[in-house]
């Protein structure tokens, strides 16, 4: 093999293994289905859903009660959540790769929380709203 064939194989297998931590990641955060939402009765006081999406989408629709707070500015925010440490923290956003952000750093912080598996695109799809 040549160095051209080493660079290529490393950068290839530098690749695969980024996917796989990410994959791990993935999974490692838990997750709430829109249809376990309203089989649990999500929402009804013991939960918070948590809008993390931006101001245009969220204008476009919401789930009715939630609380907005975009993804860039909730790390300089998680202080307007104290008072919800005591219910589980439901983050959305349109497909759910951002509430996956989100519910994580939240975990990190202390707060239990999960991500609404599909987003509010999941949620709409249930006819939760």
């Amino acid at each position: 093999m040549d160095t051209t064939q080493w660079i290529e194989a490393a950068a290839v297998l530098a690749v695969v293994v980024l996917l796989v931590r990410r994959n791990i990641r993935r999974r490692a955060v838990p997750r709430i289905s829109a249809k376990e939402c309203a089989d649990g009765g999500a929402g009804r006081g013991k939960d918070l859903f948590l809008d993390v999406r931006t101001g245009t989408e969220r204008s476009a629709g919401n789930i009715p009660g939630s609380l907005h707070i975009p993804l860039h500015e909730l790390p300089g925010r998680l202080g307007e959540l104290d008072r919800h440490r005591n219910k589980r923290i439901i983050c959305y956003c349109q497909s759910g790769s951002r509430s996956l952000a989100a519910t994580t750093l939240l975990l990190r912080n202390g707060f239990t929380a999960v991500s609404l598996d599909g987003g509010i695109a999941e949620w709409n799809f249930h006819r939760l709203g």
